[in-house]
């Protein structure tokens, strides 16, 4: 087969969306499908609104495909102007679904992706897109997928919040009208668990057209790594350093523990983003928590080797890849009961939960993993032996291969559907 894979970011980027795409495409690669990857070249999640003055690399500058490899990777530059953010906000107001998806300010806007997507006729069997709410990749990956008449994948990674909130705001966001319709264009939409499953269809998406994928972990990529010796308890946080993914809740949540006289250490790893950063400013107690910044592989088996429990309170992530490297390593999570890590972790069986936003609550968990060793001990070793049989990336993989090679040429009427814009 030949795709087509659009993506609002690619690694060298770092990212849950990033390294399941790049993990997909070599998948797909591996088993002889050409792949070819339409992306940006951002690196750093601001680089799709704000303009980079450091390159990491000349790969990831380059808006050039990458010569003699499969997947092939072509890298745009997102478009950059003054007042962007409140020129798009205006524009983003006229309700036409499609002009929408291209003018939402969050959006990295490529002009010349958009005009490739209207050009490209090289092979092409099916095209397939994530993530959500980067819609203008996204929207290009349909025009390519309407023109050429081959079938169109998404899949959103829609962030549903808290699960107790019918009305919560994270959700509102990802299921906006705009990308509400994006869904329904789709002949595929490929979800990672059931409640994202049945936010899917609640938006309008046919039950036939929604595939339950869910994704995997590869032990060796993310255990044996050296602990280093310490008398303290350590609760490892690894994402993007926020309040979304809850870094700045579970520093409040361990900065009552201190108060009261507990002895533990947090350690942070991942980038920084602006809010936690401004947060961290105030942090009072600094001393307990080391922050590790980005991680190499090799660093990262040993930050799993090196902490004791697990603790992503995050509102933002649609399943959770780093709770299953958690697991593969024996060590129990602490998650808010949001999201995909609300459905993932099973609370009191291998992890612990508290309610979304609910700082108190999550003290309290916190406190429990602390102090009882069993119970991390348990929780940990439960949340392992899910991992052959529930979160294989073949399973995974191979699923979505499955659906894309089995799902016929879009039919006559999804053929005729122009792209207003």
């Amino acid at each position: 087969m030949h795709i087509a894979q659009f993506v609002h970011r690619y690694p060298p980027a770092l990212g849950g969306a990033e390294a399941y795409t790049a993990r997909l495409c070599e998948h797909l690669a591996g088993h002889g499908d050409s792949v070819t990857v339409w992306t940006t070249t951002a690196v750093e999640l601001n680089e799709l609104w704000g303009v980079c003055h450091l390159r990491r690399s000349s790969e990831s500058a380059s808006a050039t495909p990458q010569a003699a490899k499969n997947p092939t990777v072509n890298r745009y530059p997102p478009l950059h102007f003054p007042g962007r953010r409140y020129i798009l906000k205006a524009l983003s107001l006229l309700p036409i679904r499609p002009w929408q998806c291209l003018t939402t300010p969050c959006n990295p806007v490529c002009p010349q992706m958009w005009r490739d997507a209207g050009n490209f006729n090289g092979p092409l069997d099916a095209v397939h897109a994530t993530a959500f709410p980067y819609s203008f990749p996204i929207m290009c990956g349909l025009r390519l997928a309407r023109r050429r008449r081959v079938p169109f994948f998404i899949t959103p990674f829609l962030h549903i919040g808290d699960i107790d909130n019918p009305n919560d705001l994270t959700r509102r966001q990802y299921t906006k009208p705009h990308l509400r319709w994006l869904l329904q264009q789709a002949d595929g939409v490929f979800v990672q668990t059931r409640a994202e499953s049945d936010i899917a269809l609640s938006l309008g998406v046919r039950e036939d057209r929604v595939h339950l994928q869910g994704l995997g972990v590869d032990p060796a990529e993310c255990t044996g790594g050296i602990r280093a010796a310490s008398d303290e308890v350590i609760v490892g946080h690894l994402a993007n350093n926020s309040e979304e993914k809850g870094t700045c809740d579970l520093l409040r949540a361990a900065e009552s523990l201190w108060d009261a006289g507990q002895r533990f250490r947090v350690v942070l790893a991942g980038p920084e983003m602006p809010n936690f950063r401004a947060f961290w400013e105030g942090f009072a107690r600094k001393q307990h928590v080391t922050r590790l910044g980005v991680l190499t592989d090799e660093q990262k088996r040993d930050f799993f080797a090196g902490i004791d429990a697990f603790a992503l309170p995050s509102r933002t992530d649609s399943f959770g890849l780093v709770l299953l490297e958690a697991w593969a390593n024996a060590k129990p999570n602490l998650v808010y009961r949001a999201g995909g890590p609300g459905e993932l972790v099973r609370h009191e069986r291998d992890g612990l939960h508290a309610r979304c936003g609910d700082v108190a609550e999550l003290s309290q968990q916190l406190a429990r993993l602390v102090t009882d060793a069993e119970l991390r001990h348990q929780l940990g070793d439960n949340g392992l032996s899910r991992l052959p049989s529930e979160f294989g990336w073949d399973r995974s993989l191979s699923l979505f291969r499955g659906v894309v090679a089995s799902t016929p040429r879009t039919t006559k009427a999804r053929q005729s559907e122009a792209i207003p814009v």
